[in-house]
This record gives structure tokens, sequence and C-alpha cells, in this order.
């Protein structure tokens, strides 16, 4: 600590504190204009608003960049201080439009001036320059621009997009766009940062409805959440005016630190689309499910009273016997939604036949963490990239998907971290990447299990960490000797000094951390997969230490909520073995009610067993099988088939088509409740509008169809569920709902971010390797389909599109459905970008746009998911993993030719 004079006073600060910040926290806001203005932005004293005089020394300094110094005597608003603000401030509003012809008259800018004390300039203006309104999302009026640079470090600094930048010298230096391009043209990937970042309104939000600026302090209230889409779990905050959202901002969370996506800050618009659910609808007698028309999807459906609909849903129910009834839940909802709804399977059904997305994107990883680990859960946050000295990312496209964890791993990278990409597609973290590493679809035991055999064999391995945290190495010692890189190297694709390369890169570092997502799991070996990731980490121990362990990148806002509060057919809330006669006592004494003692089926099993006449009624509350399945024909086929179908949804998809009642439910804005994220960080989010109409929220569904069905619940409200849920679960043990209003943000368990320091939750404490065999994908190319089709999420649209292809913005930037392929293939059959092609597998065909797409490699086609008029899992491959049980969406064999005109 030092001690120093500030305007007097005798103040003591550490001597990596500046200023700026010493004074702020003595209650003395500076002036400020670039650093101060967005405070993750590192400072650089550019726009010379916040100077101090110190005493002693000739000239002002920048207090945002100046630190204290023991004994120094500083003055924030001496007259020398206060003539040069109001200088530079003039000087500033000379290069601005007047404050009735400016952009935003409520900017910080002109907040700026009023304290400062200048209304006009006597300085000369610029030249006007035309304003660039191309971009659907962000407007462009560098007239209001005083080149604080605060969007370039944002866009380079925060976000790593390195699109923005300086152009031109002297009096025509200005802002730029890659090479001066339109923003609509740029490589722009809409994350607003620098919207953010602007304190003048030189960038703007734009409405999604009028396409109009969204102004500064144009709202009436604020309310801080959540963002409602991926598992990173950014904190945002809602700007409502006349009870619409117009506007979103990041906020301090700890998973984002304000940053936001394209997603995040402008898909919020899908709550107000009017094909929002509002009123209960009932299946008119008589109404075929079968062909639905699109064009008038609910000709089928009547209106009906919530007290029709819930009698007529709980009814419907009783009918069957437990066997023959099923839920799907939602990992879009809260932990307490999660938590009733398993309940209500289990306790009103009388079946645990329920489960959720998970089962279709990291059930495979659930599956071998919990048989090598004993936990489900990450074992670091991503935000640990920023202490790892190799990153490994493989079958996970973090720019994509995850992109305000991706800034992490970018971050990482500028400090000397090294990047090992591991993918048969390249993406947006190939230019950051040491090594590109793409190789064959569907060959990753292969790859892995030859670095795991490098490893070994030139003695990389960390034998006092084996020794101590480990069994069976042995087995995968002997195992792994038919696994050399030379070897491998024609199965993978990858050259064997490549594979030597990166196992070295991996094991000798002081640090290392692998992330994966569903180019890892979605396949009939993807368990393997992640047993070899498992014991790469383990043999070289890099496990329990900052910078080091194992992070599956979860998909969905809350799917680790939602596991943990066990919408899992095979376990209870936190991951208790429904097949265990202690656990299985231990519910029905704390429900009160008798359970089934047998684990559930899966999503796909469900799906199997309705065709088989075994399952009648489904209880669906927000998924969408019918697009989100694999091989989606049979699995609409399955849904048709149902005698009692009940959606619950704020929206007709293509799922609700084959309901026999929907009920219309509560949007993420439109609900308060807990989220956990990717990082274990249990996060509230709360209520910012009512829902419309007469659409209720999804607790209130819940529990008034308990109540028909004979269970005596008395929930008022979220916290309510909170309370109960921590009774029964040991990851809660700390973490109440008045914690959580209060803090906002609790990592589970017992605030530890790393796990497994000190050992595993496993019998002995040892993590389990368990070697693995090369098992190829079920369908592999031919003569006949001679393509490998791979699926997944694009940047801009996320899972099944309900929600994202409703938000106006994200739909004008990705509006039509695309099927990528290198241009090398497009060159061969003689097409263009634009063109249509017909995709087709054993399983179904897809009219479809073509892209060229350099990243994909030639013999592949890549198709998003979220497009309804193509959808991609009319075409996939239901084959399962035999242990995870999901099903094998990334790759099966498939041909391509040219649309008949």
């Amino acid at each position: 600590m030092i001690s120093f004079t500030l305007n007097g006073q005798t103040v003591q600060a550490t001597e990596d504190e500046t200023l700026f910040d010493i004074a702020k926290r003595e209650g003395k806001t500076l002036p400020h204009l670039c650093s101060g203005y967005h405070q993750f932005n590192k400072a650089d004293g550019n726009c010379r608003l916040c100077v101090v005089e110190v005493e002693g020394e000739r000239t002002l300094s920048a207090s945002c960049m100046r630190k204290a110094s023991d004994g120094m005597v500083v003055n924030t608003h001496s007259a020398r201080v206060e003539k040069s603000r109001k200088m530079v401030m003039e000087l500033l509003m000379a290069d601005q439009p007047t404050r009735e012809t400016c952009p935003d008259p409520k900017s910080h800018f002109w907040k700026m001036a009023d304290e400062v004390g200048i209304e006009t300039s006597r300085f000369e203006a610029k030249e006007p320059v035309k304003a660039d309104i191309t971009h659907p999302a962000i407007a462009v009026d560098l007239n209001a621009c005083i080149h604080c640079t605060n969007c370039v470090r944002a866009c380079q600094d925060l976000q790593s997009n390195d699109v923005l930048g300086m152009a031109a010298r002297g009096g025509k230096s200005h802002i730029s766009f890659d090479q001066n391009d339109l923003l609509n043209e740029s490589t722009c990937v809409a994350c607003g940062e620098c919207v953010q970042s602007c304190p003048t309104g030189a960038l703007l939000p734009r409405d999604p409805k009028t396409g109009e600026t969204v102004l500064s302090d144009t709202a009436e209230r604020t309310v801080n959440s959540l963002c409602p889409f991926c598992g990173v779990g950014c904190q945002l905050t809602y700007h409502i005016k006349d009870d619409q959202l117009i506007k979103v901002e990041g906020r301090k969370g700890p998973a984002n630190e304000e940053k936001l996506c394209v997603k995040g800050r402008f898909g919020f618009d899908y709550i107000h689309h009017p094909h929002r659910l509002t009123k209960p609808l009932i299946r008119k007698e008589g109404a075929a499910k079968e062909p639905i028309d699109p064009a008038n999807p609910l000709s089928h459906f009547r209106e009906a009273s919530w007290e029709e609909a819930l009698d007529k849903t709980a009814q419907g129910f009783k009918r069957y016997q437990p066997s023959e009834l099923a839920g799907f839940g939602s990992a879009k909802g809260s932990n307490e939604e999660a938590y009733l709804f398993q309940k209500i399977v289990r306790a009103g059904f009388g079946t645990n036949n329920v489960d959720h997305c998970t089962r279709l994107c990291h059930a495979s990883s659930v599956s071998a963490l919990m048989e090598g680990i004993g936990s489900a859960a990450v074992t670091a946050p991503f935000m640990d990239a920023l202490k790892a000295d190799v990153i490994i990312v493989i079958g996970s496209r973090p720019a994509q998907n995850h992109p305000v964890a991706a800034t992490y791993i970018k971050e990482a990278v500028k400090k000397g971290a090294k990047l090992i990409v591991m993918d048969p597609r390249r993406q947006g973290l190939t230019r950051f990447a040491d090594h590109m590493v793409q190789f064959k679809s569907g060959s990753d035991v292969a790859l892995l299990n030859a670095m795991i055999h490098t490893i070994i064999e030139e003695g990389l391995v960390n034998q006092d960490y084996i020794e101590k945290y480990t069994e069976d190495f042995d087995k995968l010692a002997d195992k792994i000797k038919d696994f050399s890189p030379d070897a491998m190297q024609e199965i993978c694709g990858i050259k064997a000094d490549e594979i030597r390369t990166i196992a070295r890169t991996y094991a000798k570092a002081e640090r290392s951390l692998i992330f994966w997502g569903m180019g890892v799991t979605q396949h009939v070996h993807g368990t393997d997969n992640v047993r070899s990731l498992m014991a790469l980490a383990l043999i070289t121990g890099h496990m329990g230490r900052d910078g080091t362990g194992l992070h599956p990148l979860r998909g969905q806002n809350n799917v680790q909520g939602a596991s943990d509060s066990g919408l899992i057919p095979m376990v209870y809330p936190n991951y208790q073995p429904v097949a265990s006669k202690e656990v299985h006592d231990k519910f029905e004494e704390f429900w009160q009610v008798k359970l089934d003692p047998e684990p559930g089926l899966t999503v796909v099993e469900i799906m199997h067993e309705i065709q088989a006449g075994k399952l009648k009624s489904m209880y669906i509350m927000g998924e969408n099988p019918a697009m989100s399945d694999p091989d989606a024909n049979n699995s609409r086929k399955s849904l048709s088939m149902l005698d009692h179908l009940v959606v619950q949804d704020i929206f007709l998809t293509e799922t609700a088509m084959y309901a026999d009642i929907i009920l219309p439910a509560s949007a993420f804005p439109e609900k308060t409740g807990t989220f956990t994220n990717t990082n274990r960080q249990i996060q509230m989010a709360r209520q910012a509008l009512n829902p419309p109409g007469q659409a209720k929220q999804d607790l209130w569904i819940i529990c008034e169809i308990a109540k028909r069905m004979g269970l005596d619940w008395s929930y008022e409200s979220a916290k309510d569920v909170h309370l109960e849920m921590e009774q029964i679960m040991g990851s809660l043990n700390g973490i109440t709902w008045d914690r959580l209003e209060a803090e906002d943000c609790l990592t589970y368990p017992n605030g530890q971010a790393v796990l497994f320091g000190e050992g595993f939750p496993t019998a002995n404490s040892k993590g389990r390797i368990v070697p693995t065999d090369l098992i190829p994908p079920d369908e592999v190319p031919d003569t006949d389909y001679p393509f490998v089709l791979t699926t997944g999420r694009m940047l801009e649209h996320w899972h099944t599109g309900a929600m994202t292809r409703r938000a106006a913005v994200l739909n004008q930037i990705e509006a039509h459905p695309v099927a990528s392929l290198n241009p090398k293939e497009l060159n061969k059959m003689g097409l263009e970008a634009g063109d249509m092609i017909t995709v087709s597998t054993r399983r179904g065909t897809v009219d479809i746009h073509a892209r060229p797409d350099r990243d994909v490699p030639t013999g592949m086609v890549f198709i998003p998911f979220c497009f309804k008029e193509a959808a991609a899992n009319l075409l996939t491959n239901p084959q399962l993993d035999p242990y995870g049980k999901i099903p094998e969406v990334k790759t099966c064999a498939a041909k391509i030719t040219p649309s008949k005109p």
C-alpha cells in the first residue's frame, strides 16, 4: 500500500491502481470518453478529458494511465485542469454535429460536455461524410466520431475480431471497417461490442422492427438478466419502453465481462413476434395430424380456455399406464422448471421416461465423465484458457457457437498460449491456431490414441500423478501399442510427424486445457472419443490445477442446469442413480410418492417405443424433436402416432403442429429463475415483461397440471421450488435463492471454479482410464453416397431456429437455408454460389442453396439444422452410441445433385 494526497485528502492505494480508479473509489468520477467509458477496454489516455495535475510536473497526466506513487500530490479539478478539459472538449465538439442534429443527443459525449461546461465550439468543423445504414443491426455515422478508438479496442482487444481500425492520415484519418468497406460488406460478425463502447452515437443499435436508431436513455426501465441462447451464460441488461424490449447491453458478468455476441445483443425481439402463442389450443375433433398445411397450420386447432385445456391435459395423461407415458423437458427453461418437470413425470406419471436435449448433444460426455471421474460437469471454467499454456479445441467451433467463450481463447493466444484446433472443418479459430489439425470425419479415436501412444512411448507421462490419482494405466499402455502415429496416419488423414508434434506440445506444457463440443460427442463412438480425451489429461496430470482440465462446452443456455436438476431418465437430481435402492427410497420419502425403480427411456428410444405401440402419450415442454431429432421424418411419424400429445411452448413449432393440446408459455425475458452455465455458474434471470395475451408462466402451467393429476403441490414461485431443490441436491449447498438474488452468480460446488486437485468423487478417489478401440462411423461414403454430411449450428441462428429465425436482425443476416461445400466441389458440378442443389441420404432429401466455403474439405457437405425449409435432420442417422445413447448426427453418407429447374 502507498499513501498520497488527492484533492487535499490523504488516501491509500496499491501501486497498480490508476488515479482514475482511485478518484472514482473516493467518490470523484472524472470526466471521460475513452477507457473510463468502457471499463474492460484497456486504458490508452486518448481522449485527454480525465487529465489531472500532479504537483511539481510540467504536464498534465491522463488519470486512466497514471499509476499512484507514494507521496505524490494530485489535484483533479485545479484551474489548470479545468481549463485544459474545456479546451479538449471544445476541440472534440468541433468534430461533432450540433446537439440538435447529432445521431444521439443523449449520448455520454453530451453529458460530458455539460459536466465540463462547454456548449459550442469556436473551431471549424470537419467535412461531413455519408452515414452507413447498410447493416440491419448497427447504424454508422462517423460525423459523430471523435477518434477515441473505443470501438477499435473493443473489436481488437475484447472480441479479437480485428475488423475495425484507423484508416488514412492526419485530418482525414477515420475509423474503418476492414478496407474501408461498408459495414454490411465487411467481415463484421455484429457482436455489437463497438456499439456498447461508443460514447458519441457514431455507432448505434437499430430497432429490429423499424430500422430506426435506438438512442441512449430512451428506455423507461431496465432489468438485469441473462442471455437466453448458448451455454456461456452472459449477463445482460434489458432496456424496455412501452412494454417492448428495445435494446440489450452486456453487463459485468463473470462469464462475459460486458461482452455479447450477435444473438445475445440483437436477437431479443423474437418475444414480440406475431407468431407468439397467446391462447390455449385444442385439436379439432377429427382433424388429422398429417399432412400438415404449412400455409395454415392453425386450421386444425380451436381456441380453448385454460380450464378446459388443463383439464383435458390431465385427463389424457391419467388414461394411460406409467409405461405408456413420457416427457421431454427443456434446456431453455430454468433450473426450477426442469426440476418440476422431471418431478411431475416421475411423481405424477409414475415413470422415469423423461429426457431432454442433452441426449442429442453431451450424453456421451456425461457417460464417459461419470464413468471415469465421477462427475459430469466441466473441471475448469473456459476463462481458465487465460491461465493455460496449451489449449486444445476439438470437435467444437467456439467462434461460431460460443463466441464470448472464444474471446478468452483468442486472448490467451495473443498472450502466448499455443492453440491446437482439431476438426474436420476449418473454422473461426483457425487463424489463431498454431496447429490446424484437419482430420477425417469420424476418426477421432485414431488421432487421439496416436497422441496417447506418442506420450507413453516417449516417456512424457506424469508418473507421479498416474500413481496417485489414476487407475488402469497399465491397460491403456498395453492397448495403445497398436495405435502408433505411423499406423494411424492413413486412418485419420494426419501425418505421423504432425501427430507427434501436437502430442508433445500438449504433454510437455506446464498447463494444458481441452475444450470439446458435439463434433466429439455425436458419433456412435462419442463416448470413446471422450474417454480418449480424459486419458490424455489423466496420463499427463493436466487436471485439478488452474489452466488445466476438461471442458465440454454446453450448447443450450441451461443444458447443464437441466441435467443437474434431473431431466435424465437414469438419474434423479444431482445425478443420483435411479437404479440405486438407497437413492430411490430417499426420493420416495422426500417426495412422499411411489416411484418407478427402473431407469427410463431416452429421446430416441421413446420414439421407437411409440412406433412399437407401447408409448401412447407425451408431455413436451420447450423442445422441438420434429426438427432436432435425427431421421426427423421418422420422429414426425412417431409424434403423429401418439394418442395424446401435449406441447407447452411459445411458438407453433414443427413439434406443436402434431399436438392434441398446445399450452402457450413464457419466453425467457418473461420469467424469473436460476440458470447454470457451462462453467457450473448458477445465475439469476429476472422477469422483464409479462407473457402476451393469455400465455402463462411455465411453472404455473406445470403446477396446474400436477394439481389435476392429484399431486399436492403448493409452489407459488421459483423461489419455493429452489428451496426444495436445496434440500435434495448437495451441489446447492450454500447456494440459496437469497444469495443468488444478491450476488447474481455462484459457482458449485462450494464456489470451486477448478475441481479435482486432490482426487475425484469416485470410490477410490482415482480417475479411471478406459482404453478405446477403433469403431468406424455407422455410415461411410460409397459409390452411391460419396459425400460425408455433417450438421451443426451457425453464428446467427441457434438450435432449431424457433427463436432466432423470428428475430428480425438475425433472420436478415442469414435468411435462407444453405449447404456449405468446398468451391472445388461446386466447380466439378458446374454450380455457382446460391444455386439450388439436392442433398440426399438413405433417410431423406432436401433442396437447398449451395454456399462455397473453403473451410469445408472436399468430399463433405455441411448443413445447419435451424432451417425448417430444408431441415438437416431429415437426413441424419439415428444410430446410437451404445453408452451415451446419443445419435450419430455428425456424420453420414450423402449424395449431391443439381436441383431440377
